[in-house]
């Protein structure tokens, strides 16, 4: 008789919502469009964006005076890899009085959707969802986490290909960390005609931010252990 196998399971990762709430947390802009302007918003901390924007259920009846509006936000990956926009996320609804890009007072919206188009696709996620979703504790603290690899510890990034199944292909020309959360971090192969993102799942989800270190570590201690099959780089 033969035996079923199943397929293994894809390492755990933030839902839509999750990562939503994280690239508003970590944004420091956002552009916000209208029916008569495009206004770019800098400067922005999680602080000022919830003390600026408030978002609220959309009512069946608008204020004749609101205004349909949209909060664009991008989440760039803060290391120097090949296409570094790695999401995009569009807040949609309408304010209850007209929007004014010097106006001194936060701004209410009334909640309609927000999208998050990734590599992946987009996915639309509802107020409901997105108030109860938490963003990730790592996410104002990755870019610098990830920059601090790269820039001081630029050789153990290679070593980690080797917990990779599959085992890339060989001939890359470069391997960058482009993200990291409470569930693992995403590594990209880059090859002279494209690149492929690997995931390495975290040995347990993180609560905190000070916990990322020992996870890494684990990750670097598997990757020492593990055999290393191949020359994955030229010349490495």
């Amino acid at each position: 008789m033969r035996s079923k196998t199943t397929a293994p399971l894809a390492p755990a990762r933030p839902t839509h919502a999750e990562r939503i709430r994280s690239v508003l947390a970590s944004a420091h802009s956002m552009t916000v469009v209208t029916d008569r302007e495009r206004t770019e918003v800098t400067r922005l901390t999680a602080r000022a964006l919830a003390g600026h924007v408030h978002l609220h259920p959309l009512e069946t009846a608008f204020d004749p005076e609101g205004t349909p509006i949209s909060l664009e936000f991008t989440d760039v990956a803060p290391t120097p890899v090949r296409n570094r926009v790695r999401a995009r996320v569009t807040v949609t609804g309408r304010t209850a009085a007209p929007y004014r890009a010097d106006a001194p007072d936060s701004q209410c919206v009334q909640f309609a959707h927000a999208t998050l188009e990734t590599a992946e696709g987009t996915a639309s996620v509802g107020l409901a969802e997105l108030t109860t979703a938490e963003a990730d504790p790592l996410a104002t603290t990755e870019a610098g986490m990830l920059t601090h690899l790269v820039d001081d510890h630029a050789e153990l990034v290679p070593l980690l290909l080797r917990l990779v199944r599959p085992a890339p292909v060989a001939g890359a020309r470069r391997v960058l960390p482009v993200a990291v959360d409470r569930y693992g971090i995403t590594l990209r192969v880059e090859y002279g005609n494209g690149h492929t993102d690997a995931r390495l799942p975290f040995p347990s989800r993180l609560e905190a931010a000070d916990q990322a270190g020992s996870q890494i570590q684990a990750l670097l201690n598997s990757a020492r252990r593990a055999s290393h099959r191949g020359r994955l780089f030229a010349g490495w």
